[in-house]
């Protein structure tokens, strides 16, 4: 038995992604144990493989990470499993409001600072 079954797999079936080739050839053990974790709900089947690329476009097309070529990998998968578009429009939708969160956290520290100086919308050159 291969001692990175998972990569094996992984390569097998199309799904390796070339950006770890170098990972794997620095250290093996750490990039499987790594794809193990990360495809576990799926490989016991605990997850549709559908709704399973659905949460790897939201992860790579997230605020945090934007990795494009896994997002249209992913996006591609997604469709060859029988999403539609309209269903990966609304993963892309849901994982758009994770921005929304940095104006959520500085808006109320800017009104505090405002507060603090005695500055007001108007004082800031807004109209």
């Amino acid at each position: 038995m291969s001692a990175t079954p998972v990569s094996d797999a992984m390569r097998a079936g199309g799904q390796w992604n070339a950006a770890w080739d170098e990972m794997a050839s620095l250290d093996p053990e750490w990039l499987e144990t790594f794809l193990a974790a990360g495809t576990l709900p799926l490989r016991r089947g605990i997850l549709d493989p559908k709704i399973y690329e659905f949460l790897a476009i939201a992860v790579d097309a997230s605020c945090t990470h934007m990795y494009a070529p896994g997002t249209r990998r992913h996006i591609a998968a997604a469709l060859d499993k029988g999403a539609t578009p309209e269903e990966v429009m609304a993963v892309l939708e849901a994982v758009a409001v994770l921005g929304l969160h940095s104006v959520a956290l500085g808006a109320p520290m800017l009104v505090e600072e405002m507060k603090a100086r005695g500055l007001t919308m108007t004082d800031s050159g807004a109209d």
